[in-house]
């Protein structure tokens, strides 16, 4: 079988009032809309530098010029399913497998600063594993990847998401599975504007400091 990896974004259209509320509650609904954008733009050049083919799954569904008009119209959009997250990852999952694609992974879009090794690693190791998760800082995941043949959408029923549990109920139903799981580093999803400060921190002397979202932060003086 010719190997064929495609990495998933999943985002949500940013329109203001309807992204990131919890950050939104502290910093303002602008600029948390400003942000949000930021977050997109430098997850997609990250997974652009990968060398990996990428698609941009997109919600909700009757929002894709929202999407055209942020990144441009040179990147494969597809609609995001209904259903709660776990039904959108399966069948976005089902639906790549089905086109033919034998190495997928799906990442969000909240998490900015993801360094490009981080996902080339997590590809090249469904080589040898059924499964890549990268586990997020809060109790959740913010990578998750199958090969065709080890695709196990039991990994999605019953899981309480947006809660602590999600990363431990996950691990458990993979061990049950006898699943061979490769974790790739903890990341921090930015949710929260302690989070923000949580990035902004971190990055001041990396390359990430002249990325959009960090120019912003500066810009509208929320490291202050």
């Amino acid at each position: 079988m010719h190997d064929k990896p495609l990495i998933l974004v999943f985002v949500k259209a940013p329109i203001k009032g309807h992204i990131k509320s919890r950050l939104a509650a502290s910093i303002g609904e602008e600029a948390a809309f400003a942000l949000y954008k930021d977050f997109i733009c430098d997850v997609v050049d990250a997974v652009e530098k990968s060398g990996y083919p990428l698609r941009i799954c997109f919600h909700p569904a009757n929002e894709k010029e929202t999407v055209v008009s942020l990144l441009g119209s040179g990147y494969f959009l597809m609609p995001q399913p209904s259903g709660d997250l776990g039904k959108k990852m399966e069948h976005a999952f089902r639906w790549t497998f089905d086109e033919g694609f034998t190495r997928v992974l799906l990442i969000g879009s909240d998490i900015p600063d993801i360094p490009t090794p981080i996902l080339r690693e997590a590809l090249e190791s469904l080589k040898e594993n059924d499964i890549v998760i990268g586990p997020a800082a809060d109790g959740g995941y913010y990578l998750i990847g199958f090969t065709k043949g080890s695709f196990f959408p039991q990994v999605f029923h019953g899981i309480p998401w947006g809660t602590k549990a999600v990363l431990d109920m996950t691990m458990h139903i993979l061990e049950e599975a006898s699943c061979r799981i490769n974790l790739v580093a903890t990341w921090q999803d930015v949710d929260t504007v302690d989070d923000l400060m949580s990035l902004f921190n971190r990055n001041r002397d990396t390359a990430f400091a002249q990325s959009r979202t960090m120019k912003y932060i500066v810009k509208a003086r929320l490291h202050e």
